[in-house]
Parts: structure tokens; sequence; C-alpha cells
């Protein structure tokens, strides 16, 4: 487990998610109340859903068509239109994480059966950690090898 997790505030905006994913080349962040309670959980894949192609739907009946356009902004209006957004709007509300006494191959359990990266751990609902894949093969192997 990593004890120095890197954070946004629910009131940042997404530039302040960006900026860290850049910083520390991360790929997501938990977000915390003023608390430090994980009130969601914001990825990289949050933001390509945002400033990807968004495809045209057609919704059709008998006396009706309708094409909705799924791009009126290009790609770089996209991406300029995402950093003033609060982040708590792109943000995933329902988080997956551990508590702090958690055993091992719980925590395997859960990263390979969810197909997540990384969970965020909690001790009586308080952030105090992050924990990984990776920090999860490093802690079953580094004493076999």
């Amino acid at each position: 487990m990593v004890r120095q997790v890197y954070k946004v505030k629910e009131s940042d905006p997404v530039r302040v998610v960006i900026e860290k994913f850049i910083e520390h080349r991360i790929s997501g962040l938990p977000v915390v109340n003023d608390r430090n309670e994980v009130v969601a959980y914001i990825s990289d894949g949050d933001i390509m859903r945002y400033i990807g192609k968004h495809d045209d739907h057609v919704f059709a009946s008998y006396y009706y068509t309708a094409v909705f356009k799924g791009d009126n902004e290009e790609f770089h209006e996209r991406v300029h239109s995402l950093l003033p957004l609060n982040v708590m709007k792109m943000a995933r509300k329902k988080v997956i994480a551990v508590d702090a006494e958690e055993d091992i191959e719980q925590i395997a359990a859960i990263l390979g059966k969810k197909r997540i990266k990384k969970l965020p751990v909690l001790r009586r609902g308080v952030l105090v950690g992050i924990i990984s894949r990776g920090d999860v093969i490093r802690h079953s192997f580094q004493f076999i090898l």
C-alpha cells in the first residue's frame, strides 16, 4: 500500500486532476471531501469518454425519425471545455474501496474480478492509502523470488 495518496477535493475543477495525472504520471485519483472521506473516483477512462468522439444516435419509429448528433464540438474544444468542469460531474460516485485490515487475498480477488488497477484503502471511512495490482504482486512474491 502507498500511504502518500495523490487525491483531489470534491470542489476541484478537472484541470487539477489533469495536472496531477501529468505531474505524477498516474491514471486515477480518489476524490475526497473535507473530512478526507472518499466520495468518488476519477480515472483516465472518465476523461477519455468525455474527450473522445461521440457517435450519432438515430431514433426511428413508424411516424418519426430523429438524428441526434454526437459531436457538436471539435476535439480541441472538448478538451478545453473539460478543464473548468467540477470533478464531481465526471467522477464515478460508486467507489470500490478496501479496509486497511483487509486480507491481501481478498484485495487480489477484488482487483482481479473487478478489473480495476487501484483501490483506495480506508480506516474508519477515512482515506489512508491506495493499493495497486503491482503492490499486491510485489508483496506476494518478494520473499519467494
